[in-house]
């Protein structure tokens, strides 16, 4: 695990002061802003469709998503910081999870197995975009039937992409994390904040 939830990036600060829109309903990408010193002037729901075009790589879905989310915004003259994550099978894209069966089925593919983690990140000025995409790769340990009826259970995956938190009991599921803790959660913070910082 490169990064703890609890560490700021070394350059958290540079980004501070400046006034964006945030682009998201997420509690947790609010969470870690502010982890980072960092409070949107305005938060928009964007309503934009997360329906993976046919054969769109995970990649792409992702960064697709992040644009639009920022444009759909509509902040006027400042910034709009949005930001999209795909939990991802080699080329297959998981779901949301919505149900528990859902939630069921993201676990038992992920069971022993390595998966990708991928997050764009996209600031929109104008007519200007910057976009960051951060890969973590995520290895789930084996897990039992009794394991997975007690994360469902918990509530937790609802609502998750790939049906799991990594914050909340999840993390006692997986045996490795090769990459930013923070993408998993949901907002890559060091590439955030150079994106802020490039656009001051």
């Amino acid at each position: 695990m490169n990064e703890s939830p609890g560490r700021l990036p070394a350059s958290a600060s540079q980004g501070e002061g400046m006034a964006f829109v945030l682009a998201s309903a997420s509690p947790r990408r609010k969470a870690l802003l502010a982890q980072a010193g960092l409070v949107p002037a305005r938060i928009v729901a964007p309503d934009v469709d997360e329906t993976p075009k046919k054969r769109e790589l995970p990649r792409a879905h992702a960064l697709r998503l992040a644009i639009e989310k920022a444009r759909a915004a509509g902040a006027g003259a400042m910034p709009v910081l949005a930001a999209d994550t795909v939990v991802a099978l080699g080329r297959r894209i998981l779901p949301k999870a919505e149900t528990d069966a859902e939630v069921a089925d993201c676990l038992r593919m992920l069971s022993g197995r390595r998966h990708q983690v991928m997050t764009a990140v996209a600031l929109v000025s104008g007519e200007k975009i910057r976009t960051r995409i951060v890969t973590t790769r995520v290895t789930f340990k084996r897990l039992t039937p009794d394991e997975i009826a007690a994360y469902i259970a918990s509530g937790e995956g609802i609502g998750k992409a790939g049906g799991y938190a990594i914050q909340g009991r999840a993390e006692a599921l997986i045996r490795s994390i090769n990459g930013s803790y923070s993408n998993v959660v949901g907002l890559p913070l060091c590439e955030t904040m150079a994106l802020l910082a490039g656009a001051r």
